[in-house]
């Protein structure tokens, strides 16, 4: 028996000898610290306090005290009191907690230039601290979506901020995501309208409309224009009459240029459908004379859209010597398209021309575009005053010593039988 108690009692795990008075220590990365937002609000707001009214000295209290206070944890307070004054709950209202608020901050601006001095404030913290941009951009499209929350005055100098910032590139566009949301949330008070109207005046003023443009539609923001308007009134018309009121033509224009690329979109794809399912060439005709007169497109547009259509409607051969008779073969059954959309003189010398640069990127066409020339004159595509036209000074500069060779001889008998026809009038 006192063989097995002496088994048992060494097959248990002996306790080790521990210290009297000692701490056992919690490894570094097993410590969790604490998130104090409110502390982090405190020391920031004294430290602005300190530092006084003179934002160049705000700058540089911001600049040296990213190496005490906690930035990188805390860049939503940090931007929630530079724009606001303290510290933002959910829905966009300042947490009440009694403690004291900033002096000065963005939403407090007086005039533009003031709301430009916060802006290079913003432009030397995140160029000294790059970490924080992500938090700035986030800060922006959260204050957005709680526009609601805010002042008249506080929602115009965000704007401002916001043109300022997307006009010198110092964030992402796709901030601006939340503005242009389907949702009537900031629309249907027209919220969104106000304040994208101060952010583009600011941006044009900044920059320029191209700018503007071509940031928008880097970040797939330009065709969602129209969702700043309340969903009743969202159409074109709405958009392009209220900015044409504030004095913001080029951004109207950009609407119109893109519902004009939507609509080009669409009518492309209806005829390509007519064109496949070798629809009646005659109801192909009066549906381009029909979707003309209503959809707006100018006749240089419309020919322009016919002429792709119908030259990518067939798969051509690879070989130069047999391309000729098959492309003379596919126009000749679609001339009373193209007859139908070269409405006006400008229209056929446009079609010229799309051809032209059509025989001049494919270079199996270089041979043939003389003799569609012709085959569009005898069908009564274009008359002789556009060819005539395109051979003096309406042509384009791709390839057009080959091409004006082609049509030498056609182009001469054009004139002689021109003056043949004024000396049996006289």
């Amino acid at each position: 028996m006192g063989t097995l108690d002496s088994q048992f009692c060494m097959s248990q795990k002996q306790e080790k000898p521990v210290l009297q008075g000692q701490r056992i220590k919690t490894r570094k990365r097993d410590e969790k610290e604490k998130y104090e937002p409110q502390a982090f609000r405190d020391s920031l707001v004294a430290g602005l306090k300190e530092a006084g009214n003179d934002l160049d000295s705000l700058s540089k209290f911001l600049d040296s005290a990213g190496n005490k206070l906690d930035y990188r944890r805390y860049g939503e307070v940090l931007f929630d009191v530079l724009f606001t004054g303290g510290m933002l709950a959910p829905g966009g209202h300042t947490v009440d907690d009694g403690a004291e608020k900033a002096q000065r901050y963005v939403f407090l601006a007086e005039t533009e230039e003031d709301v430009k001095a916060y802006y290079c404030v913003f432009f030397k913290l995140i160029r000294r601290y790059k970490y924080l941009e992500k938090a700035f951009e986030d800060e922006l499209s959260k204050l957005i979506i709680f526009l609601k929350a805010f002042t008249p005055e506080a929602r115009k100098r965000l704007a401002q901020v916001v043109g300022m910032c997307m006009a010198q590139g110092l964030v992402k566009h796709n901030s601006l995501a939340p503005l242009f949301n389907t949702d009537d949330h900031l629309a249907k008070d027209g919220l969104a309208l106000d304040f994208a109207t101060d952010m583009f005046a600011i941006w044009i003023k900044e920059k320029d409309a191209n700018n503007v443009s071509s940031s928008l539609r880097r970040a797939s923001l330009d065709d969602k224009l129209l969702n700043i308007l309340p969903s009743t009134r969202r159409t074109t018309e709405h958009f392009c009459a209220h900015f044409k009121t504030e004095g913001l033509l080029s951004i109207a224009e950009m609407q119109i240029s893109k519902a004009s690329q939507g609509l080009k979109k669409q009518l492309g794809e209806q005829l390509s459908n007519l064109i496949e399912d070798e629809a009646d060439a005659n109801e192909i005709v009066a549906w381009i004379k029909a979707e003309g007169a209503q959809s707006g497109l100018t006749d240089v547009e419309l020919v322009g859209l016919v002429w792709n259509k119908v030259m990518s409607a067939v798969e051509w051969n690879k070989k130069e010597e047999l391309v000729a008779d098959q492309a003379l073969r596919h126009l000749k059954c679609y001339t009373p398209l193209l007859a139908a959309a070269c409405c006006t003189p400008r229209a056929e010398l446009c079609l010229l021309r799309r051809c032209q640069e059509y025989c001049y990127d494919n270079m199996q066409f270089m041979k043939v575009f003389g003799r569609i020339v012709v085959l569009f004159y005898k069908a009564d595509v274009v008359g002789e005053d556009s060819i005539l036209k395109w051979h003096k000074d309406g042509h384009l500069s791709k390839g057009k010593s080959v091409f004006l060779e082609q049509v030498s001889q056609f182009v001469d008998w054009l004139k002689n039988a021109e003056e043949e026809s004024d000396d049996e009038e006289n």
